[in-house]
This record gives structure tokens, C-alpha cells and sequence, in this order.
């Protein structure tokens, strides 16, 4: 017995298990969840974020707690950094407001310097659009053709003048007369100044301060703008004054005649300065801008003339077949002009031909065979642009584009108005065009058009709206 207890003994094995168990199998967790009884099916357990959820909130004292646990020099670095931030955002945007407002500056003063040199042509002819019938407003108030006008520098009041020897003053926001400045019989003492004779031609000071007129009989009227109240009278011409100009900026003045001279004045002082001769015929019409100089058609005599004042010396320029009768400066170095043969022509003062010509401007009349162009009676310019009109008594008044340089004249558009068109006008900020319409030429009585009606027409120019960005 002892043998075989002793065997038994030795067939034991060396580890704790006892004789006769397999060593149990190690699952893992989610094994050995499902080998649970049945009664534990049902327990749950937690994950970290739901024990998280589940923990207390902090209250507003224990959040106060930990700001204020933020050292004092903490403190003072974070608010550092935030003051350096807000400096850095007010610099940025200074730097932006800066760059815009040099950018204005820097367009500004190139278009400056463009407009000393007599190159600036800003480009808006394209912009307007064709006039209606609802746009054209009439005035009327002149018992005879209306021969010249001007219109005021603020563009708030319109001067007209006719062969009545009246001077009318408008409102042109409402149409009304403001004043009237009456005609002026001959051989009368004790009557207020005026004018006894046809007024052919008006010139307003660029201030404003000052209206001159002028007469066949020789006389400049000067006159205070704003009260139409008399101030001087000028004498010295010995025929018909047929042109005026203001030097702009400035109170001198210059006229011109039909005795074929050009005179300087100082409208200010009331004094007379210098008289110029060299054209061979009557002098037609006349302009000025800022430069000490002034530009004059010679009539007949068939040239345009620069006038410079300071050198008293003078360019001849050629170009039309006919008399020139009309003229307008478009900027300090380019001018367009108008004759009775039809024609209108661009000039640049340094250049002694015509850089454009447009023949036969507002077409023909006549019997076939015996056509003739329809006379071209005046000419105006919005100044430093690209935008011309003219006028003739073709039953239109004509706007025309100046291509670049000058060197094109392109036919815009035409708007109806029956009449001489003797006078025409740009405001200056290019809102309306202002046309002086009569039944005769204002300076004679070849034709008469018995439909016509002697008035001041105030013509709207609508600009086509500019189309929006893309993506705005």
C-alpha cells in the first residue's frame, strides 16, 4: 500500500490546480459580461465623458476663484497684448485711409497737371443718352431772336439776350424770370441804362461777379450779376462788339468787333488796358480760359487766331472754306469751330491745320442740283471732355464725340428744335445743355423760319447708369 500511495504522490502536479481541473481561460471584458448570469443583464456602466456629465457644475464664485488665481503680472502681459492689438488694427486702417485719399490726391493732381497742359479729355459723351421731348423745357419771354446767353457758374440762373436789345435773367430750377433788364430808346434822358441797339454777344466772370454785354452800337454794358444793377460802360470799339470772354479766374476781359481788333480790359478797375489788330475781316466770335490769351474767328477772313496777350503776338490757323462764325475752347489747348460752309473743325493750338473736319456737319438743303450745307451757327464744348455741340437751322441741335487726341469727330445724336440755334451752352457740371433759338440768324436776315419760336431751351442730359460689379 505504501508503494502505491508513494506513485500516487509523484503523478500530482507542481502547480496549485488541483488534480483533476483544466486552468481556467482569461476573457476579456466584453466576453465576459455575457457569460453573466441572467440577473445581471441589466446592469449599466458608465463611460468617462457620462461620469464627466454627471460630475457637479462649477459655480460663478468657484470660476471667480480661479480668475483671480491669474497673477498680477499675467495680468498686465494679456492686457498688453490685447492694447499692442487694437494699435495695430487703428494702424492698418489709417495706413487704408491714407492710401485712398492719395490715390484721390494723386488722380486729382494728374488731372491738374492734364488740364494746365490742355490735355485732359474726360471721357462722357458715350454716357449720354439721346434727349426726349419730355427733356426740353422752353422759355420764353424775347419778342425777337434770341442771339447769345451764358449761364451762371453755380449753374442756378441762365442770361439771355435777343435782337429786342432785352437782357432776361432765369431761374433755372424753375423757369422764371428773375429780372429784366429793358431796352433803352435812343435820344432819351433820365432812363435806366440798357442797350438801344441788337445785342450780339454776353461774357460772364467766373465768379460770377460780373456781366458784360455788348451791342451794334459799339457799347460794352458792365453789370453787376447778381442785381442786374449798371456799373460802367465801355467805348472804344468803332463798329458792331461781336465777342467777349472773362479770363478765367480773373476780372480782365476781352472783346472783340467788327472794326477787326481784339481789346484787353480791367473790368474790376473800370479801365482799358491794350488793343490788338491783325484780322482782315470782322471778327466773328471769341473765347478765353485761364491762360493770359485768347482765340477769335476771323469772319470772311477765313482763319482762327490765338491772341497772346503778355508777347502781344498772335498764330494764324486755316482750315475752313468759309466764313467762321462760331468758336469754343474745349480745354487750354483744343478748340472746335463752326463755319457757313457747313463744316465743323477740331483744332490743337499748336497745330496750324484742323485735326478733325467734318464736312457737311448738319447735311444739305436746296433743290436737287442746287444743294447747299446748311450753315453751321454755333458751337459749344463741355469743358476738359469729349463732348461737343452744335447748332445750324437744320431743325436739330447736334452732339458729337472727339475721338482720342482729337483727331475723330463722331456724330452722337440729334435733338429736335426748330429754329436758328444762334447760341449754345454746357452747364458745367454737364447736366443740361441750354440753347437760344430764333426765327432769323442772329447776325442777319437771309432766312426767316416763321415756325420757329424765339425762346431759351434748357435740354437734360441723362448719363447711362454705370452697370454694378460682378458679384456685388
Amino acid at each position: 500500500m505504501s508503494a502505491t500511495v508513494a506513485a500516487r504522490k509523484r503523478r500530482k502536479p507542481a502547480s496549485g490546480v488541483g488534480a483533476g481541473k483544466r486552468p481556467l481561460k482569461v476573457d476579456p471584458v466584453g466576453d465576459s459580461s455575457k457569460s453573466k448570469g441572467s440577473g445581471k443583464m441589466n446592469e449599466e456602466i458608465s463611460s468617462d465623458s457620462e461620469s464627466e456629465s454627471l460630475a457637479p457644475k462649477r459655480t460663478k464664485e468657484e470660476e471667480e476663484e480661479e480668475e483671480l488665481e491669474e497673477t498680477a503680472q499675467e495680468k498686465k502681459l494679456r492686457l498688453a497684448k490685447l492694447y499692442l492689438e487694437q494699435l495695430r488694427q487703428q494702424e492698418e486702417e489709417k495706413a487704408e485711409a491714407r492710401a485712398f485719399e492719395e490715390d484721390q490726391v494723386a488722380g486729382r493732381l494728374k488731372e491738374d497737371v492734364l488740364e494746365q497742359r490742355g490735355r485732359l479729355q474726360k471721357a462722357v459723351a458715350k454716357e449720354i443718352q439721346t434727349p426726349g421731348p419730355a427733356d426740353i423745357r422752353v422759355l420764353r419771354g424775347h419778342q425777337l431772336s434770341i442771339t447769345c446767353l451764358v449761364i451762371t457758374p453755380d449753374d442756378s440762373a441762365i442770361f439771355s439776350a435777343a435782337k429786342d436789345c432785352t437782357i432776361i435773367k432765369w431761374s433755372v430750377e424753375s423757369g422764371r424770370k428773375l429780372h429784366v433788364i429793358p431796352r433803352a430808346k435812343k435820344g432819351v434822358e433820365g432812363q435806366a441804362p440798357g442797350h438801344s441797339s441788337h445785342i450780339l454777344c454776353m461774357a460772364i466772370s467766373s465768379d460770377g461777379k460780373y456781366l458784360a454785354s455788348g451791342d451794334r452800337s459799339k457799347l460794352i454794358l458792365i453789370w453787376e450779376a447778381q442785381s442786374c444793377c449798371h456799373l460802367y460802360t465801355f467805348t472804344g470799339h468803332r463798329d458792331a462788339v461781336s465777342g467777349l470772354a472773362f479770363r478765367r479766374g480773373t476780372h480782365q476781359l476781352y472783346s472783340t468787333s467788327h472794326d477787326r481788333s481784339v481789346k484787353v480790359w480791367n473790368v474790376a478797375e473800370n479801365s482799358y488796358v491794350e488793343t490788338l489788330f491783325g484780322h482782315q475781316d470782322a471778327v466773328a466770335a471769341l473765347d478765353a480760359l485761364s491762360r493770359e490769351c485768347c482765340v477769335t474767328a476771323g469772319g470772311r477772313d477765313g482763319t482762327v487766331r490765338v491772341w497772346k496777350i503778355p508777347e502781344e503776338s498772335q498764330l494764324v490757323f486755316y482750315g475752313h472754306q468759309g466764313s467762321i462764325d462760331c468758336l469754343h475752347l474745349i480745354n487750354e489747348e483744343h478748340m472746335v469751330s463752326g463755319a457757313d460752309d457747313g463744316s465743323v473743325a477740331l483744332w490743337g493750338l499748336s497745330k496750324k491745320r484742323p485735326l478733325a473736319l467734318q464736312r457737311e456737319a448738319h447735311g444739305l438743303q436746296g433743290e436737287p442740283g442746287l444743294e447747299q450745307p446748311f450753315w453751321v451757327s454755333s458751337v459749344a464744348a463741355l469743358l476738359n471732355t469729349d463732348l461737343v455741340a452744335t447748332g445750324s437751322h437744320s431743325s436739330c441741335v447736334r452732339l458729337w464725340q472727339c475721338g482720342e487726341g482729337f483727331r475723330k469727330l463722331d456724330h452722337l445724336c440729334d435733338i429736335p428744335l426748330v429754329g436758328f440755334i444762334n447760341s449754345l451752352k454746357f452747364s458745367s457740371t454737364g447736366d443740361f445743355l441750354v440753347a437760344g433759338v430764333g426765327q432769323e440768324h442772329r447776325l442777319g436776315r437771309w432766312w426767316r423760319i416763321k415756325e420757329a419760336r424765339n425762346s431759351v431751351c434748357i435740354i437734360r442730359l441723362h448719363r447711362v447708369p454705370v452697370p454694378p460689379a460682378a458679384g456685388s
